[in-house]
């Protein structure tokens, strides 16, 4: 702990200072936190890069890291007023990714920790999205139900402790993930790449009753938490092109409009179930699909009938970036977990067990201290022993 006079000749205690680095896709990230506040936020992105080839191409992605990452960590430094040696720790996402990307991440902040002298803590990407949350609206309640939805990951999760405790699945997608839905039907009507925000754009001049989507796993006997896009998608798909079997060109608002209202019904709908079921009061979205404007209203709207506490965090940390790995790095370091070892590595398919992320450290070491080693549950999910 860093002491500092008061204004009063008391003195009090600072927490530590720490530098978050994501480049898990293709957005290189820094951010700076302390004792749960944000100092500095910066992101480049390469994906005006990736758009004319229709999705993320991971050289290109590696080769934009590379590229980016002194220029992003220097205004993340000038941003918080600080220089490199006043950093206390870092944090860096080490999977799940795209390897070269996570690779050049991991080897920047494994410099970085050596130049200063300070301690590296490896972190899960998607537990950086659920820490994301904290920056803007404080400690998570325990226990909270928190929905991941974004380009390759959609699942349902009871948090407890994020830093201390396994996270457990409640459910997770079968198939395709909710966003990489949108990318692949924005495709298919014409729409640019990335397809969430296009798809969210143009559904603002459609009608979301004009075409009768399916809500996929929704009926009785379904498993009540898990996901799956892939027939939607597919249905979409056979949408437009009858249309164009027939010589017309789908009416492309409608079409996005439908879609979008598809996906914010069966994810929202899940979620408030889930907080119903688990007798929790607080249902935390989170990720790049959180930032689509109908699955935020559908989500404050059901919430609000089923007086469920909404939090959603602002925009601008609903996609990947590197005050999320610093939130949780934040809270690692004030747990008292250990760092990651010297030789930690990335894993770029990392099942979400707990927000410590160390690949190559010894076994039950990705866990915070005194944690056991945990068990999946309902289809990949974890629970304590």
């Amino acid at each position: 702990m860093v002491k500092k006079a008061g204004c009063e000749g008391v003195t009090v205690s600072r927490g530590p200072i720490v530098l978050g680095i994501e480049s898990s896709c293709d957005e290189t990230g820094a951010g700076i936190v302390r004792d749960g506040k944000l100092l500095a936020h910066v992101v480049a992105s390469s994906m005006d890069e990736h758009a004319r080839f229709g999705g993320v191409v991971p050289e290109i992605a590696a080769r934009a890291h590379l590229h980016s990452f002194n220029p992003v960590v220097r205004r993340a430094l000038d941003q918080a007023g600080l220089r490199l040696s006043r950093i206390d720790a870092l944090a860096v996402t080490t999977g799940p990714g795209l390897p070269g990307a996570l690779q050049v991440g991991l080897a920047g902040a494994k410099s970085l920790a050596y130049a200063v002298g300070a301690p590296l803590y490896g972190v899960h990407h998607l537990a950086g999205h659920v820490a994301a949350d904290t920056l803007e609206h404080g400690p998570l309640p325990a226990p909270s139900v928190v929905l991941i939805v974004s380009g390759g990951h959609t699942s349902l999760l009871l948090v407890r402790d994020l830093v201390r405790e396994p996270i457990l699945h409640l459910g997770d997608t079968l198939d395709d993930a909710a966003g990489e839905c949108f990318d692949k039907v924005a495709r298919v009507l014409g729409l640019p790449y990335p397809g969430g925000p296009a798809v969210d754009r143009t559904a603002r001049d459609g009608d979301p009753r004009a075409v009768a989507f399916p809500r996929p796993l929704t009926r009785t006997g379904d498993d009540p938490y898990a996901f799956s896009f892939s027939g939607l998608k597919t249905a979409a798909a056979r949408w437009a092109e009858q249309h164009r079997l027939r010589g017309e060109e789908p009416p492309v608002a409608d079409g996005a409009a439908a879609l979008q209202e598809a996906v914010a019904d069966v994810l929202t709908r899940k979620a408030v179930a889930a907080c119903r079921a688990h007798g929790v009061g607080t249902l935390v979205v989170v990720g790049g699909v959180a930032a689509n404007s109908r699955v935020r209203a559908l989500a404050e709207q059901r919430c609000a009938a089923a007086g469920v506490e909404l939090r959603v965090p602002p925009l601008t940390l609903c996609t990947d970036n590197g005050a999320m790995i610093a939130a949780v790095g934040d809270l690692l370091v004030r747990s008292g977990a250990e760092p990651a070892p010297l030789g930690v590595s990335v894993d770029p398919s990392a099942p979400l067990e707990y927000a410590a992320l160390q690949p190559g450290a010894p076994v039950g070491g990705a866990g915070p201290v005194g944690t056991e080693p945990a068990r999946r549950v309902n289809g990949g999910g974890t629970a304590a022993r």
